[in-house]
């Protein structure tokens, strides 16, 4: 807890078993109240693993994509009560020391969202980034601050702090269930005029880190370009966009059932 405010860690998982000890134990638990694991249908022992750990557990009945766990894990931590919500991966790619000065950011008002950036300093590619996913992560940046008017150092980390009203207030139903999800988390936040903070982390690229393939980060790419077309054309009033609508679907409030009700008519 910081200056009153409940933290929550949620960490969406697939395929973590190997490295979610490694990243719990880096885990400020004097500061951190609960961590929650949603994990995606792991086809290892992330769950058994992450109960040994003493985590809160959710687990998906069939892999759903990385969007959708996000989903389950912000509702979640809702219901738990969450002041903060920080998202880890646990694949030990992001250090969790950074933990208390993200959450703290929020806490005492100084932003509404934080992340976590690769880019700023040099630890991206001293950390063992591709060059290629370097030279994306620039240029889709670049991108994305012309068409979104924004300043970020880079819209692509997987560690980020949110504060409750955040969380509450984007449509973030609306969202892809798959990694674009990420970036268009982003653009809304800025599309309804949050405060988003940046803080230098460094990170971690090695044999058990997870890391999309080539394929699927062109279609990410693709998906981050369309994700800010969508929002200039929509704050231009040429076409809108269900990701941006302020009546747009927020946070379903019981999401196992709606999930129930959607396989039956799959059926």
């Amino acid at each position: 807890m910081l200056n009153g405010r409940k933290i929550i860690v949620v960490m969406p998982a697939y395929n973590a078993a190997k490295t979610l000890s490694k990243t719990v134990a880096e885990i400020p638990r004097d500061v951190v109240d609960e961590i929650l694991l949603v994990d995606d249908d792991s086809a290892d022992e992330t769950v058994r693993v992450a109960n040994e750990l003493g985590l809160k557990v959710f687990r998906h009945a069939q892999n759903f994509g990385y969007g959708r766990n996000q989903k389950t894990c912000y509702r979640e931590a809702l219901k738990s009560g969450a002041d903060i919500v920080v998202m880890v991966h646990p694949d030990y790619q992001y250090s969790p020391h950074l933990i208390v000065p993200m959450a703290g950011m929020v806490a005492f008002g100084e932003y509404d969202a934080v992340l976590g950036s690769r880019i700023l300093g040099k630890g991206a590619l001293i950390g063992g980034m591709p060059v290629y996913k370097y030279i994306a992560n620039r240029f889709l940046t670049l991108a994305q601050n012309i068409l979104i008017s924004q300043k970020l150092s880079e819209y692509h980390t997987g560690f980020r702090a949110f504060s409750r009203e955040v969380l509450e207030n984007l449509p973030l139903e609306e969202n892809s269930d798959d990694f674009v999800f990420d970036n268009e988390m982003i653009a809304q936040a800025v599309f309804f005029g949050y405060r988003i903070g940046e803080i230098s982390c460094p990170t971690r690229y090695f044999e058990e880190a997870s890391s999309i393939n080539f394929s699927r980060s062109v279609r990410y790419g693709f998906g981050v370009l369309n994700t800010s077309l969508k929002f200039r054309l929509h704050k231009l009033g040429i076409a809108r966009s269900r990701i941006f609508r302020q009546r747009g679907q927020k946070l379903l409030p019981d999401y196992y059932k709606e999930m129930e009700r959607a396989e039956k008519k799959s059926v």
